[in-house]
């Protein structure tokens, strides 16, 4: 069973997540043959001061 781990910025809605994880299952039942039922997707929503990039959290990017 593939289990995607996506983690991204707070702030899609409800409906934008929902359409990602079907994308994400239809590329992965395509690609390794299995069905639907067989592929899970977890999003973790990160904060914006939670989120480093180069040592400098991604609330003060500009």
């Amino acid at each position: 069973m593939p289990i995607l781990h996506v983690e991204m910025l707070a702030g899609r809605t409800p409906e934008q997540k929902k359409q990602y994880a079907q994308a994400l299952t239809e590329a992965t039942i395509r690609t390794l043959g299995v069905a639907p039922e067989a592929v899970d997707v977890l999003i973790t929503e990160v904060q914006r001061p939670d989120w480093f990039v180069g040592g400098v959290p991604f609330s003060e990017k500009k």
